[in-house]
């Protein structure tokens, strides 16, 4: 049986979850709107409990779209144990250099 070896190579970058935070700031910013509409009634205590329901019942849905977005963006490449074992090589011969003195 002939194994191949792979590489887990995570492509997610800042801009593919940016709409997912700016929907949730929107979110979080109404239910802080909505509490200080509350604020002045009469019962404050509905204020924070607004505030706290809207949270508690978006993390989860945030939650799950950051993971569902990490999960989209990791992918899995076979690699050639020989091509890689060459491009190791060369990686390492240019990577040492001797030291020089500055000056």
């Amino acid at each position: 049986m002939d194994m191949q070896r792979y590489r887990v190579v995570c492509t997610l970058t800042f801009g593919d979850i940016y709409g997912q935070i700016i929907v949730w700031l929107v979110v979080l910013f109404l239910s802080l709107a909505s509490a200080l509409a509350l604020m002045g009634a009469s019962r404050p205590i509905y204020a924070l409990a607004t505030v706290g329901l809207i949270l508690v019942l978006s993390l989860p849905f945030l939650l799950f779209a950051f993971v569902t977005t990490l999960l989209n963006h990791i992918e899995f490449s076979s690699v050639d144990p020989a091509a890689e074992a060459k491009s190791r090589t060369k990686a390492t011969a240019t990577a040492q250099k001797p030291a020089q003195a500055a000056g």
